[in-house]
């Protein structure tokens, strides 16, 4: 029986990319790093998880011999990076930058009218989830969500399972009787390793996936119900469960 929907952040609820993009180039530009990341290249970029991860991973592509020194040297760069980084995408999100994608707001309402539980299970900051809801969905937010995983209380990063695991955890629910919703492999393999149905709303930076093994695949949330949804979960669980 379905009782929970499960929401991943980035790309999921928003599309928030191309914001995140244009401000890890000002926090190059800010440091001085000479770094500037093409759109194609954030596309390849974003097959990694966690925007630390995704500036260790290019500052050793450019510097294949780069090596952690006494002090921590090259982590605390990253972290100031992320620090300043962060404050840009804040601030574009509380100018209006970013919205919700089509129909998420109408289904969460829907779904919390119909008795079901909201959860958020993401690898990104608590920082850039309060951003973006606080606007979208109002300074009472976090009211609306049952359980939130993200970066701080869940750091190993998709596609591991754990912050999906950990949100099951917290609503005391089991995989059986929740939908996950994704916009990237990373994502769906994570919530398929946690045993999770998942809805695939792909964007432009993720079109070009692999997403088999999900629930469904849509364009977006506009024409999916909470009826709908109980119609896909229902036959998923009857037929026999493929590993994920």
């Amino acid at each position: 029986m379905l009782k929970a929907l499960i929401f991943d952040v980035d790309g999921t609820l928003a599309d928030t990319e191309s914001v995140h993009l244009a401000a890890f180039n000002q926090a190059f530009d800010q440091a001085g790093m000479g770094w500037h990341w093409s759109l194609a290249e954030y596309t390849q970029l974003l097959d990694i998880s966690g925007g630390k991860e995704r500036m260790l991973h290019h500052w050793r592509s450019l510097q294949p011999d780069l090596k952690e020194v006494a002090g921590g040297a090259v982590q605390a760069t990253i972290n100031r990076l992320h620090e300043i980084k962060t404050a840009y995408y804040e601030n574009a999100v509380n100018s209006g930058a970013v919205s919700l994608r089509p129909g998420v707001l109408a289904l969460m309402n829907e779904a919390r009218a119909q008795g079901l539980q909201l959860a958020i299970a993401t690898t990104t900051s608590p920082v850039n989830i309060a951003a973006l809801l606080r606007g979208t969905v109002g300074p009472d937010w976090r009211n609306h969500f049952l359980a939130v995983g993200d970066a701080s209380n869940a750091p190993i990063k998709k596609p591991n399972p754990q912050v999906y695991l950990k949100v099951l955890t917290d609503m005391g629910l089991r995989a059986a009787d929740c939908v996950a919703f994704e916009d990237s492999s990373n994502g769906l393999r994570a919530a398929r390793a946690a045993g999770l149905a998942t809805v695939i709303t792909p964007n432009s930076f993720t079109a070009h996936h692999d997403f088999t093994g999900a629930l469904r695949v849509v364009p977006d949330l506009s024409l999916v119900h909470v009826a709908r949804l109980r119609e896909w979960h229902n036959a998923a669980w009857l037929r026999p469960r493929q590993p994920g």
